[in-house]
C-alpha cells in the first residue's frame, strides 16, 4: 500500500477539502498527536471555511521526532474525530492539509530553515505545546547554541532573527498545560534577553510589537490506532497507508487569553468557529469551568464507581445511578457556583456526559484515580465551599463524593509498598492507591480507625486540604454517615441515596 502524499491522495478518490500550496503563516513548536489533532485541525478548517490560505511549519522540540515521516507525506495526515454527540456515535475522517513541512532544528540545514521562517514576511503566529516541562528557563542555554535545548531559548533566537530582519511582530500562542503559560513563556524570554545581554530595542520589540497569549486547550487525543486489523481495514478503505494517522475526540475548545481584537487577526471567527476557538481578556472562568465540571466530574464519581465494581468511564455513563449522581452534582451543586452564563455551563456539562460516553475510548477509572487527594482539593473542594457559603447548606453529592474518596483510600487496607497503598475492593480484587507518600502513610496509620475517627482525622488535616474541614457545620457528620453507608451497603447505594 502506498504512503499518503498529494499524488496518492488524488489517486485514492478522496473528495474532502485539500489545500496544496499556501504561504507559511504559522511556526509551530511541537509535532505530536495533540497539536496535529487540535491546532492544525482548526487552521485547516480556517483554510476551508474562511479562505485563510495559510500553512503551518512544524518544529521538533526535541531530537527524536516525526520530521522525516511528516516530510515524506508532504505534511498530509489523516485525522479521525471520534466520540458521541447528543447521544449519537461520531466517527469523522478528514485529511489535514494545513501542514507544509516539519523541521528538525538539531540538523544544521533545518536550523537555518527555521531561521528563514523567522525572517519571513508571511509569518504571523507562533504556536507551542512542548509538554508541561517545555516552558522552563535553563541558564545553560547560550545565544550561540544551534539550537539551545530549552524551547524558550529557541523562541528567543527566532524572535531575535525576526527583529534583526526588521519584520513585524508576531502573536505567540502557548498551549502547554501549565498555569499562565503565555506569561511564563514571556518571563523566560525576558530572562534570556538579560542573560545574553541583548539590546534594549529587542526587549521593546518583544513587549510592544509581539503579543504573548496564554491559552486553555480542551480535547482528549488518544492518538494512534493500535489495532492492526483496524489499521489494515482503514488502509484498504482509504486507498493509502498513513502511519501518521491521528485520533481525537469530536469535542474541542481553544480559549485564548488576550485582547479581543485578536479575534479579527486570528482566522477562526471568520470561519464560524467562535464557539470552539475564541479570544477573551480573562480565561480564568473557562479554566474554572473545565476544572470544576469536566475534571471535577471525574474525581467526583470515580473512586465510588470503582468500589461499586466499574472499571472504565463509559460503563459508568450506562449506569442510571452513577450518571444521575454525576449530573445532579454538576447541575445542582457545581454549576450554580461558577461565574459564567448558566446556559453555557449547562451545555458544557451536557457535552461532558457525551465525552465520558465515548465508544472509542476505554478510559480506566484506576488511571483517573491517581493522586485523588490533590485532585479532590483542587477540583471539588472549591465547589463544596462555595456552594455552602452561597446556599447556607451542604451539597449532598459533593459530601458523598468526599466520603467515597475516603472509602477508596481505606477499603480493607492490606499493606503499604513501594508501589502504593494496597487495598481490597468489595468484589475481592486488590488495587493499589497511588498518591503522595505522606498521604498513603497517613491512611496506613489510620487503617484501624472506625469511620468517625477516620473522617475526623482526614477532614481536620490542614496539610491535606489547606484548612480544617471539621469547622464546616455538619460536614463531618454527613461524611461519616455516608462512609458508613458505603461500607455497609456499597458506594452505589450511597450514590442512589442522593437521587
Amino acid at each position: 500500500m502506498e504512503r499518503l502524499n498529494y499524488d496518492v491522495l488524488k489517486k485514492s478518490g478522496y473528495d474532502g477539502y485539500i489545500l496544496e500550496d499556501a504561504p507559511e503563516k504559522v511556526l509551530q513548536f511541537g509535532e505530536g498527536n495533540f497539536l496535529r489533532a487540535f491546532v492544525d485541525y482548526w487552521f485547516d478548517l480556517a483554510n476551508e471555511k474562511a479562505a485563510w490560505n495559510g500553512k503551518c511549519v512544524l518544529v521538533q522540540p526535541i531530537k527524536p521526532g516525526l520530521a522525516e515521516m511528516i516530510n515524506e507525506q508532504e505534511g498530509l495526515y489523516t485525522l479521525y474525530l471520534r466520540g458521541s454527540e447528543n447521544g449519537r456515535k461520531v466517527d469523522d475522517r478528514r485529511v489535514i492539509s494545513s501542514v507544509s513541512r516539519c523541521l528538525n532544528p538539531y540538523e544544521a540545514d533545518d536550523y537555518q530553515k527555521m531561521m528563514e521562517v523567522a525572517r519571513s514576511k508571511d509569518l504571523e503566529f507562533i504556536v507551542s505545546n512542548t509538554t508541561e516541562a517545555g516552558i522552563v528557563y535553563d541558564p545553560a542555554c547560550q545565544a550561540q547554541d544551534c539550537p539551545p535545548s530549552a524551547f524558550p531559548a529557541k523562541l528567543t533566537q527566532v524572535l531575535l532573527q525576526r527583529y534583526e530582519a526588521g519584520m513585524p511582530g508576531v502573536t505567540v500562542l502557548a498551549c502547554e498545560l501549565i498555569d499562565d503559560n503565555g506569561k511564563e513563556l514571556l518571563r523566560c524570554v525576558d530572562r534570556y534577553i538579560e542573560q545574553w545581554e541583548l539590546e534594549k530595542g529587542f526587549y521593546e520589540y518583544i513587549h510592544n510589537d509581539c503579543t504573548f497569549c496564554g491559552s486553555l486547550v480542551d480535547r482528549i487525543v488518544p492518538g494512534r490506532i493500535r489495532d492492526e486489523s483496524e489499521i489494515a481495514a482503514l488502509e484498504e478503505k482509504n486507498g493509502y497507508a498513513d502511519p501518521l494517522t491521528d485520533v481525537g475526540e469530536c469535542f474541542g475548545v481553544w480559549v485564548i487569553e488576550g485582547d479581543e481584537k485578536l479575534n479579527d487577526i486570528l482566522p477562526f471567527r471568520k470561519a464560524g468557529l467562535e464557539k470552539h476557538v475564541f479570544v477573551t481578556p480573562d480565561m480564568s472562568p473557562y479554566k474554572k469551568r473545565k476544572v470544576r465540571i469536566l475534571n471535577g466530574a471525574h474525581t467526583g464519581f470515580v473512586p465510588g464507581a470503582y468500589l461499586a465494581g466499574f472499571n472504565i468511564v463509559r460503563d459508568c455513563m450506562h449506569s442510571d445511578t452513577i450518571r444521575g449522581f454525576m449530573n445532579k452534582m454538576l447541575y445542582e451543586e457545581v454549576i450554580p457556583t461558577l461565574p459564567l452564563d448558566q446556559e453555557d455551563l449547562k451545555n458544557f456539562a451536557a457535552a461532558v456526559q457525551d465525552r465520558f460516553n465515548n465508544p472509542f475510548v476505554d478510559h480506566e477509572l484506576m488511571s483517573i484515580s491517581l493522586n485523588s487527594t490533590s485532585k479532590w482539593r483542587a477540583r471539588n473542594l472549591p465547589s463544596l465551599l462555595e456552594y455552602t457559603a452561597k446556599k447556607g447548606s451542604l451539597p449532598e453529592c459533593l459530601g458523598t463524593s468526599l466520603a467515597a474518596y475516603i472509602a477508596f483510600y481505606s477499603n480493607d487496607i492490606r499493606e503499604l509498598t513501594e508501589k502504593g497503598l494496597v487495598c481490597r475492593r468489595p468484589v475481592g480484587n486488590d488495587y493499589i492507591v497511588s498518591d503522595d507518600r505522606w498521604v498513603l502513610e497517613f491512611y496506613y496509620e489510620h487503617k484501624n480507625d472506625d469511620p468517625a475517627e477516620l473522617v475526623r482525622a482526614v477532614l481536620s488535616d490542614e496539610k491535606m486540604w489547606g484548612q480544617d474541614l471539621t469547622k464546616i457545620e455538619g460536614l463531618e457528620t454527613m461524611v461519616t454517615e455516608k462512609l458508613i453507608q458505603i461500607r455497609k451497603e456499597g458506594a452505589l447505594a450511597a450514590f442512589a441515596g442522593c437521587l
